[in-house]
């Protein structure tokens, strides 16, 4: 299991953000990837259950992670995200995120992402579809302005 790269600013991954979530994630194997969280009450739509957008947002997080290797990933944007609510998502519970790398044809690639509770029960998936960045934006990426890099889990807490 290694660690992924996180970033200072991401609302899912971003370590500086005050309103984000602020998850690790870890690359089992090859096209495999987890994050374990327990959502804050703040991050609630109707009382107790995560907003529907925000599960949205883990699992498009998770499912984007699946194809990544290494330390520097190829950054890819969701062209398709179809999620499937299976039941409420808890706040203030733990949860685990699991993402499975797909098929890949060219500058497309496809992933699944599931969350599940403490118990195992399934509580949201998602199917996605994602796209390389285009070639001409890639200059503008800076990943040292975006802080991103392999935190230690101790020097994030």
């Amino acid at each position: 299991m290694s660690k992924q790269p996180n970033s200072r600013h991401c609302f899912v991954c971003g370590l500086e953000n005050p309103s984000g979530l602020k998850m690790h994630f870890y690359s089992l194997k090859e096209g495999e990837v987890q994050a374990e969280c327990t959502v804050p009450e703040p991050f609630q739509g109707y009382p107790g259950v995560v907003h529907g957008g925000v599960v949205a947002s883990m699992l498009d997080e998770i499912t984007g992670r699946a194809h990544w290797g290494g330390e520097n990933p190829q950054f890819m944007v969701t062209a398709q995200l179809n999620v499937r609510y299976r039941k409420p998502v808890p706040v203030g519970q733990p949860l685990r995120l699991v993402g499975q790398a797909g098929s890949r044809e060219g500058r497309v690639a496809r992933a699944t992402g599931q969350i599940y509770n403490q118990d195992g029960v399934l509580l949201a998936e998602a199917e996605a579809v994602m796209v390389d960045i285009p070639a001409h934006m890639k200059p503008d990426i800076d990943p040292d302005s975006l802080g991103w890099k392999v935190y230690p889990d101790e020097e994030v807490q």
